[in-house]
């Protein structure tokens, strides 16, 4: 709880300066207002970056030869590229293969010997074995079908002690891990996502966010009357936006927190256990208007090397971070260029490039890395390899092209810190305001001193300690002759 009151003030540190600063340059309005790259520094400005990604391809339904796409609302792409496109409005699923070229449709599926079919699905989520789960919310049930598209089983409304009676079963976003266990995020369900075993039985929930507690509203919640109670805000927790699950089975989540917890990793037990070392917290924006607010993330997509990018839909914006929670960089924004959107709603990789689906404009958005992002995609994995010298180099070369990317010191540090170089990770953790990991390479340069020249030292002890003697014994010798007795 402290924790969490420390983080709501830091927060509300930030939006006050966002507030008072917005004159004190152009960076606050270009992280607002532009759709430009940029970084964030340790004082939380915002900085110059090189452009990670571009955009190339703007695509239509009536490109890709699929007919229109009527408000498609999820995206997913298979581990060999195969790329499955749920489009909401038209109750279908198409599939591209890695070049856009359509591969197959899925508008209806066999179930008791009849056509079945979708309406108004809203998630969508394929197994590495191609096996496909939607969420068809508007038939109010999860429909899972084979690689082959024939119906697997049909998870509907569950009967249990922890659901109330007037339940209703309205799944919006659905996955899968490898041992067929099936979690469900549904539309006002506050207490995480539901599971659901192999066979299709509800189990328990995972992962419910903790509520967060206005103390001044509290304090007038214990003063106020039942009726005047009944007009405030419930203390509910939040609802999940979003969900995802990398190749280890961690879930990864996004959900309406706006004081920075609003992107979680959720281990078997429900824990949260995203790392969040870098200078700010994951949580999209730092620094933002009032009349705006802080980012919405709605969608979240986990590469590998425990990269992950979240998208803004007040913004625009898809933002990365890596393992360690660091920011890597931003692109896309809100207009009518290339690269920018009307309605973002979601997005997914395809090996190092992005696509951005956008639900009211019926378009899929193909971004690709530009030779900044290369290069620092690759030196983040290098360094989640344990590939010191190469990450060295890779976050070298980054800094060539970014000196304002702060964290890539950090990055360099880490990598002279593995190889011994202590000194010279000293310099890099300082220019990156890396207190922690500048203490660990002090103490580590400060044993390898005193181990390297330890003889020296202790023969310098050993002088100093003998010539004491020495001159004591003189002392004493030269009073003896004087008749002064010296103690």
């Amino acid at each position: 709880m402290f924790r969490r009151l420390q983080n709501m003030k830091a927060h509300l540190l930030v939006s006050l300066c966002c507030l008072i600063g917005v004159s004190a340059g152009g960076t606050l309005v270009h992280a607002e207002d532009g759709a430009s790259s940029y970084n964030y520094s340790f004082w939380g400005d915002t900085v110059a970056s090189p452009a990670a990604y571009q955009a190339t391809d703007l695509l239509s339904g009536p490109d890709l030869g699929i007919g229109p796409l009527k408000e498609p609302s999820d995206i997913h792409v298979t581990p060999d590229h195969q790329i499955y496109v749920l489009d909401s409005g038209n109750n279908r699923i198409v599939v591209l293969d890695e070049e856009l070229r359509p591969v197959a449709t899925i508008a209806s599926f066999e179930r008791d010997g009849k056509a079945d079919t979708f309406l108004n699905p809203q998630g969508l989520f394929v197994t590495e074995d191609k096996q496909v789960l939607v969420a068809d919310t508007g038939n109010k049930r999860v429909v899972h079908l084979d690689r082959n598209f024939k119906l697997v089983k049909i998870v509907e409304a569950p009967e249990s002690e922890l659901l109330k009676e007037n339940f209703v079963f309205q799944p919006v976003r659905v996955i899968m891990d490898k041992a067929q266990r099936i979690y469900v995020m549904a539309t006002g369900v506050f207490d995480g996502f539901m599971e659901f075993n192999a066979d299709g039985a509800f189990t328990s929930f995972i992962g419910a966010n903790r509520v967060f507690i206005d103390p001044v509203e509290y304090f007038w919640k214990r003063l106020s009357t039942k009726a005047q109670r009944s007009q405030m805000v419930m203390f509910t927790p939040t609802e999940f936006t979003n969900l995802d699950m990398d190749d280890e089975g961690f879930i990864y989540a996004t959900n309406g927190d706006s004081f920075g917890n609003n992107i979680k990793k959720l281990n078997a037990q429900g824990n949260d256990i995203l790392r969040r070392t870098g200078y700010f917290n994951p949580q999209g924006d730092i620094r933002f208007s009032i009349d705006l607010g802080p980012s919405r993330l709605i969608d979240i997509d986990v590469a590998d090397s425990e990269m992950y990018s979240v998208l803004d839909s007040k913004r625009g914006r898809i933002f990365t971070y890596s393992g360690d929670g660091h920011f890597m960089y931003v692109f896309g924004g809100l207009g009518n260029q290339l690269g920018e959107f009307k309605t973002p709603a979601a997005i997914e990789r395809v090996g190092d490039d992005f696509l951005v689906l956008d639900k009211a404009l019926g378009e899929i958005t193909v971004f690709r890395t530009t030779e900044y992002g290369r290069t620092l995609n690759e030196a983040v994995r290098s360094y989640y390899r344990g590939e010191e010298e190469k990450a060295f180099q890779l976050f070298n070369q980054t800094i060539n092209r970014n000196a304002n990317l702060e964290f890539a010191y950090a990055g360099i540090g880490k990598a002279l810190l593995r190889q011994g170089d202590y000194a010279e990770a000293m310099k890099h953790f300082k220019r990156s305001m890396d207190q922690k990991n500048y203490s660990k390479a002090f103490l580590l340069y400060r044993k390898q001193v005193l181990r390297e020249h330890f003889a020296t030292i202790m023969t310098l002890i050993v002088i100093l300690a003998a010539g004491a003697l020495a001159v004591r014994k003189y002392r004493k010798t030269m009073g003896r002759k004087r008749g002064v007795s010296i103690e």
